[in-house]
């Protein structure tokens, strides 16, 4: 019904300057002439790869361009306005009240310095819709809604001081605290392992049906798409490639374009069979300063040169903790971790520059992980000056050969992080790990940024260089298709140790321990009403117990 009708754009178009290297600044069209209605109480999933514009019009439904961009054309009506052209003043007042934002990287929208409480609460006091009492019992309530632990005392935490996966469910909290019509989604499950993912749909459609909230759901992953979106718009090169049902779209697509989205991880990955490590972890155990508990719990696991082991795990199980030992910046308090044949020093000051050059590691936020005053070519080039001493046209020859390795061709060397998306600046963080010809490279979610169509690419050229040079990775992820795709071995943990460990074909055939059980049947399927039945089973199993 129109009265029902919260959000109507009307051939958006949106532009940019680029500045190519060499060449005169010239106006790009980023977004072609897009049309999307939204009604009250009801989801739209925006799907497509990398740099195709769902955030950019996500972004646009609170009148916002980032990083230079510009809203140029077309209309933009919020609650019956035109906002494209609406006053300062009036995009101030409605944002944060009437619309708000959840981002992908929630690890760079906090601000280190304030706790959590007063963040999440921040928006509800400053625009007058609750008093303080009101909107910390509020946060409380969302936070345990999101299946945050101790939500009566999470708040008084500060951003470093829970993992990833908390953190972005802090930021849906914050989202959700001050009742908006309308909340953008932009991948807010991307940070999260799959057992939290399904806590956190379900509290996002349950927050969408008691409020009547609209929601923008901006994500890669058209198996999470498929359980809270009720219609969906496909798009690429800011297009609109199709628009339907979430039904017709995932059961019946028909353009070839979302009929190749909805076919992905088709990779197979043949197994590997048991050969000498390259990487020996024995009886490791850790904890961080200042804390009294441990949170690497007598850990021993092995990695053979040229194969590939998954360590999976909830958020917070200690797998990117794992990843801090091995690269000594947390120096263990017992244990030994062999690399290469030699004994690694507990913390980095005591490795030599092989062992650096050796290990590489590539982060699971992006975002944090590059130098945003820093051209892609000088963030990918300074491996190859550093442990290679390559300078000058030598250099930015090898950095072009590495940009082409991921897909990422010319006219990329000259940008900064900000002028990418949220996958092409995985794919840089990617890149520079190669630079250095590494023996092992550790991938902390290395694709949970990517669209389904460039992470396939970025597995199968993980594994091509796997087979050309024979590195071997350590593949820490909470997607079990990722683990499927790419293992030879794989680790599950929970509660900083290791619960099921060995070859790929052995850790996921029955019978499974209860934890690795709930792990594997929480993986979304791409099929409608599947969140619905793994709640409905989990609940019958509490209620069993």
């Amino acid at each position: 019904m129109a009265d029902d009708l919260l959000l109507d754009i009307k051939g958006l178009v949106i532009e940019a300057t680029a500045y190519p290297p060499g060449e005169p600044p010239k106006e790009v069209t980023l977004v072609h002439g897009v049309d999307l209605q939204l009604q009250r109480g009801r989801v739209l999933g925006l799907i497509g790869e990398s740099g195709a514009g769902k955030s950019t019009i996500g972004l646009s439904a609170m009148s916002y361009g980032r990083g230079g961009v510009r809203l140029t054309g077309g209309t933009i009506r919020l609650n019956g306005r035109d906002i494209r052209t609406a006053p300062p003043a009036a995009l101030r007042a409605l944002r944060g009240r009437e619309v708000t934002y959840v981002s992908q990287s929630a690890a760079a929208s906090f601000n280190p310095a304030k706790r959590l409480m007063e963040q999440v609460i921040e928006t509800s006091l400053s625009h007058g819709l609750m008093g303080r009492a009101e909107a910390e019992a509020r946060a409380v309530a969302l936070f345990r809604k999101l299946g945050l632990p101790s939500p009566e005392t999470i708040g008084r935490r500060y951003p470093h001081q829970v993992s990833g996966g908390q953190l972005q469910r802090v930021m849906t909290a914050m989202a959700l605290c001050p009742k908006p019509d309308l909340v953008i989604f932009d991948e807010p499950t991307t940070a999260l392992d799959v057992t939290t993912q399904i806590d956190v749909l379900a509290a996002i459609k349950e927050a969408i049906r008691d409020t009547q909230v609209a929601a923008l759901y901006i994500t890669h992953d058209l198996a999470v798409v498929a359980q809270v979106a009720d219609d969906i718009m496909v798009l690429r090169h800011g297009r609109m490639v199709e628009l339907g049902t979430t039904d017709q779209v995932i059961n019946a697509p028909r353009e070839d374009y979302t009929r190749a989205l909805v076919s992905v991880r088709s990779l197979e990955h043949a197994e590997k069979p048991p050969a000498p490590p390259v990487l020996s972890i024995q009886n490791v155990t850790a904890r961080y300063r200042g804390t009294n508990f441990d949170v690497l719990k007598n850990v021993s696991l092995d990695l053979p040169a040229g194969q590939t082991l998954a360590v999976v795990g909830e958020s917070g199980s200690g797998k990117s903790t794992l990843a801090r030992a091995i690269t000594g910046l947390l120096p263990p308090r017992s244990g030994r971790i062999t690399f290469a044949g030699r004994t690694l020093s507990n913390d980095m000051a005591g490795r030599s520059r092989d062992d650096l050059r050796e290990i590489q590691m590539i982060y699971q936020m992006a975002d944090t992980a590059m130098n945003p005053r820093q051209t892609v070519g000088t963030i990918i080039g300074r491996p190859l000056e550093l442990y290679f001493g390559l300078k000058g046209a030598e250099r930015d020859r090898r950095v072009q050969e590495l940009l082409d390795q991921i897909e990422m061709g010319k006219g990329f060397a000259a940008r900064y992080p900000a002028e990418l998306s949220g996958g092409q600046k995985q794919r840089v963080c990617i890149a520079r790990a190669l630079a250095a010809k590494p023996k092992l490279i550790i991938c902390d979610e290395v694709t949970s940024a990517l669209d389904p169509l460039v992470a396939d690419g970025i597995l199968k050229l993980l594994l091509n260089l796997q087979a050309e040079s024979q590195v071997a990775y350590l593949f820490i992820t909470h997607d079990l298709a990722t683990v499927r795709a790419i293992s030879d071995k794989i680790a599950v943990m929970f509660k900083g140790a290791v619960v099921r460990y060995g070859q790929k074909s052995d850790v996921l055939a029955p019978p499974f321990d209860d934890y690795t059980d709930l792990l594997l049947s929480s993986v979304p399927e791409m099929e409608l009403g599947w969140l619905e039945r793994v709640i409905a089973h989990r609940r019958m199993v509490g209620a069993g117990n």
